[in-house]
């Protein structure tokens, strides 16, 4: 595979660094191995859990970082860690993310807060941290893993379905103060990916149709995210995108039939 252009993240940028959060498994250890995979980058990685996280590093020629991301202090550590270790970051890539599946009104409190948490608070805090380095440069890309859930709703899955919906709308905010600038905020949203996911939350995906994508898709995606860098919504897989714009356009039908279809 071709290296990255340099121009991606600036003009004369020599090794860009990109810090991929979620790396120990699932996307972010996909998305670790397509940026390796194209030469010319330095990899942060960061993730919970330290063995995989060391065996993808290895793997990869990435630095791992522990990092829970569960409290804003393992945020700013991580971040405080992640420009200590390469100087910079020039493309930042939020995989990190948990779910949760079954009827909102059986949702423990504790895990409505870890899902906001994680999904959510833990994304804008490390953009903010983050952010204001590419802004001073004049270059940067911020690649943010959405869902098609934020995008439509699922039944059995309001917060974390909520949770990534408010990434759409924190991106589309991000993309109006950054006009101007050569920072770009991307969102990619996969349906059913075939990750840990489904198991670490404790429900399988029940559906036949459509079959989990695998995730080295989403990664090629992340990848055209920050290589091209145009700070746009994009679905994995593409077909998607589709109920989302039907939802956007006409939202009745679209109730209608997801509630007759599921």
């Amino acid at each position: 595979m071709p290296a990255a252009p340099r121009r991606a993240v600036g003009p004369g940028t020599v090794r860009p660094v990109v810090l991929v959060t979620g790396a120990s498994s699932g996307i972010g250890e996909a998305v670790a191995e397509r940026f390796a995979a194209a030469d010319g980058w330095r990899l942060l990685l960061a993730g919970r859990d330290g063995e995989r996280l060391a065996a993808v590093a290895r793997r990869t020629g990435g630095r791992a970082l522990a990092a829970d991301l569960g409290e804003r202090a393992g945020v700013e550590r991580l971040a405080a860690d992640a420009l200590a270790a390469g100087g910079r970051v020039d493309v930042l890539v939020v995989a990190a993310g948990i779910g949760w599946a079954g009827p909102f009104v059986e949702m423990p409190a504790e895990d409505v807060d870890r899902l906001v948490a994680v999904n959510l608070s833990a994304v804008v805090h490390l953009v903010r941290l983050v952010l204001p380095g590419m802004v001073r440069r004049g270059s940067g890309r911020v690649v943010l893993i959405g869902s098609i859930a934020g995008s439509v709703g699922v039944r059995n899955e309001a917060v974390y379905a909520a949770t990534k919906g408010a990434l759409v709308a924190f991106a589309d905010s991000l993309r109006y103060e950054l006009a101007g600038t050569r920072v770009r905020v991307s969102v990619v949203s996969p349906g059913a990916v075939d990750t840990p996911f489904f198991g670490r939350r404790g429900v399988p995906y029940p559906r036949e149709h459509p079959r989990p994508v695998p995730a080295g898709r989403v990664a090629d995606a992340v990848w055209r995210a920050a290589v091209r860098g145009r700070g746009t919504d994009s679905f994995v897989p593409g077909w998607l995108g589709a109920p989302a714009r039907l939802r956007g356009a006409l939202p009745g039908v679209f109730r209608a039939l997801a509630k007759r279809f599921g």
